[in-house]
């Protein structure tokens, strides 16, 4: 029967396109459902001024599984990835910190303007590996169920077992990452304001809090448990843009006989007798199949796409209290010629300019950004985030122009007062230039043209409740067993059939495919021994 599937995912991003092509693979037949004209969700490349490409929303890559892009085969279809030649360039009112670029640089930077620091250093970045092999090797296994009886025990004793191995010293740093705040953290560390603030960034990364708010430590964490080629803890570029790498995936999919189809939102998750039974196009039609995944946020998922009637009181009021907003602002823009910063000079490509771009010079500014963000709606002093990755693909710009991605942080996602960021859009926009042109005085006049994002664009484009960039807060009371809520860390869904596959399971945000991967896994789990006779080999 053509409506009918043995599968449908409900958001073609990458970690539906990840559970598909799983399900796809042990003979399933599976459709993907994308709301958008273009597959990738938020991992997208998209022109947004004649001439001129970029990732649209997400814009840099070190999360993705390694086992996920072997499984899909992706560099077979073009996937390619390369390191940036500096992890991250810091300007300040008066010096610079480079991070990155080879054994021993970052030392020998923090050597240079605190002896301390340098001398520290190699010890923090130890300890932070050990914590960092803890996640990835947490990253693809299911979270136990509170409640799931003795194989949730066992679950829970296996996932244990290794930090129970962990000597006292990692067993401290590991309680301290998931319980303090980033400052409190790296005080323990480091003596300079800006040796601890060029580690204190990734803390408020998609992260509406301030680095002074308990448990942002943890968040530092979770950007460092990632690889480029086989490199731990390095960032890269895809080659082509984000939308290179769901593309690739796309194609995977296909071959592996998934049937994608796009402009083709969902309305409703049909229920029959407390199962699932398909899906509601906003079109009308209705699609049947046993097994609904859904690569949509948790909030979008239940508070939109379900019949209250359908969920039990209690998760309805866990599910109600569940907390999303990064306090994410997302820019594009082009440009005529190359940033040139006061205490770097010069507009000709060097190293600094294919880094991650970090101003956020000092914790206290960090933390005053988010004071800011609360009471004002957005940062006076925003933090910014600024690549240039037609610095290293030039397929992204014209010859002698480039293209940079703005990742701004602290601005609220529901404003004060009633007010809408329709009202504001542009004025925060204007902000964030000029806080990069502070730095880079050329800036603003490079500007050729600008792609705006801001939370309640996030929202409106890419289904992400609050432009919320990771699906759901990373706090300790939404992350591993009690993500999204206590009792469905599983991926699967307080309805029979309906199964969670998005960022907003374990293990969280960022372009991973974790998520997809381990749903897959669990839906087949499920399926029925005599399916799986009938299609064996």
């Amino acid at each position: 029967m053509p409506n009918h599937y043995d599968a449908l995912i409900i958001g073609g991003g990458h970690n539906g396109l990840t559970c598909a092509f799983y399900l796809a693979r042990a003979s399933m037949r599976v459709r993907v459902l994308e709301r958008r004209h273009v597959v990738g969700g938020a991992a997208v490349t998209e022109e947004f001024y004649p001439g001129f490409r970029n990732s649209t929303a997400s814009y840099t890559v070190s999360l993705l599984q390694p086992k996920v892009i072997a499984d899909m085969a992706l560099h077979d279809h073009g996937y390619c990835v390369v390191e940036r030649q500096l992890s991250n360039f810091l300007p300040f009112a008066d010096s610079y910190l480079k991070l990155g670029g080879g054994e021993g640089r970052t030392q020998a930077e923090f050597a240079r303007i605190s002896p301390p620091d340098a001398k520290a250093y190699p010890h923090y970045d130890a300890a932070l590996g050990r914590l960092a092999d803890v996640l990835r090797d947490l990253a693809l296994q299911t979270p136990p169920n509170v409640g799931g009886g003795l194989g949730a025990l066992q679950s829970a004793a296996q996932q244990a077992w290794p930090l129970a191995k962990l000597d006292a010293a990692t067993q401290r740093d590991l309680l301290e990452i998931f319980t303090r705040s980033a400052r409190e953290f790296l005080d323990g560390w480091f003596v300079d304001d800006r040796v601890k603030a060029a580690f204190a960034f990734d803390a408020v990364v998609g992260n509406y809090a301030g680095v002074s708010t308990p448990g942002s430590a943890y968040v530092l964490l979770h950007h460092v448990f990632g690889e480029v080629n086989g490199k731990a803890g390095a960032w890269g570029h895809a080659i082509g843009g984000m939308g290179a790498i769901t593309q690739a995936m796309a194609k995977a999919c296909v071959k592996a006989g998934v049937e994608i189809s796009l402009e083709a939102p969902v309305a409703k998750v049909m229920v029959n007798n407390g199962k699932a039974a398909g899906v509601r196009l906003e079109s009308g039609e209705e699609l049947f199949a046993p097994i609904v995944a859904a690569n949509v946020g948790p909030a979008l998922l239940y508070r939109q796409m379900v019949e209250p009637s359908d969920l039990d009181a209690d998760f309805r009021r866990r599910i109600a209290g569940y907390k999303t907003g990064s306090g994410t602002f997302r820019m594009n823009v082009a440009l005529s010629e190359l940033p040139d910063f006061s205490v770097l000079p010069g507009k000709v490509q060097a190293e600094h300019h294919t880094a991650g771009i970090v101003i956020a010079p000092g914790m206290d500014y960090m933390d005053r950004a988010f004071d800011d963000a609360k009471t004002h709606g957005w940062s006076r002093q925003p933090i910014v985030e600024m690549l240039i990755p037609s610095t290293l693909d030039d397929s992204l710009a014209p010859k002698g122009c480039h293209v940079a991605s703005l990742f701004c942080q602290q601005f609220a996602p529901t404003l004060p007062d009633g007010r809408s960021w329709d009202d504001c859009r542009e004025e925060a926009a204007d902000l964030i230039i000029d806080t990069v042109s502070a730095h880079a005085p050329n800036f603003k006049s490079s500007v050729i043209a600008r792609q705006i994002h801001s939370p309640l664009d996030l929202e409106r484009k890419f289904g992400i409740v609050g432009g919320d960039i990771f699906h759901g807060r990373m706090s300790l009371d939404q992350l591993w067993s009690a993500r999204p809520v206590l009792g469905h860390a599983d991926h699967r869904a307080p309805i029979r059939g309906l199964y969670m596959c998005g960022s907003g399971t374990h293990p969280g945000g960022g372009v991973t495919g974790a998520p997809g991967h381990n749903a897959a896994r669990e839906i087949l789990r499920d399926r029925s021994v005599l399916w799986k006779l009938l299609h064996r080999g």
